[in-house]
């Protein structure tokens, strides 16, 4: 299974991009999707992740700002991320979480914004 993360790229404060993550390569059958980021210096940090009830959670920092779907029909993931700032640029992550809690990772993609 790989994970193929995209979307990523530059946008002005205040823009929109959205983040696409597509399952290739096997059978899956994935219990949750999550995004996460890591900006320079800083830990890794969870940004939202999707149940496969439809349950999402977010990270304080981007509630109201951005939205997290699944397509578990189409093995993929998305995240809407609406009213960007600067303290959002990062590369971001996709996971994917599989019946047997095994996850998956994407490769990364740069999200940034300029104020």
């Amino acid at each position: 299974v790989q994970l193929q993360a995209s979307g990523g790229g530059a946008v002005q404060a205040g823009g929109s991009l959205t983040l696409s993550c597509a399952a290739t390569d096997g059978t899956f059958s994935f219990i949750s999707w999550g995004w996460y980021r890591q900006a320079p210096g800083k830990q890794r940090e969870l940004v939202a992740d999707i149940a496969e009830d439809g349950m999402a959670t977010y990270a304080d920092s981007v509630k109201g700002r951005f939205t997290i779907n699944s397509n578990n029909a189409k093995n993929t993931c998305y995240l809407q991320m609406n009213s960007l700032k600067s303290e959002d640029t990062a590369v971001y992550y996709c996971v994917a979480m599989d019946e047997d809690y095994h996850n998956y990772w994407g490769q990364g993609t740069l999200v940034t914004v300029s104020s």
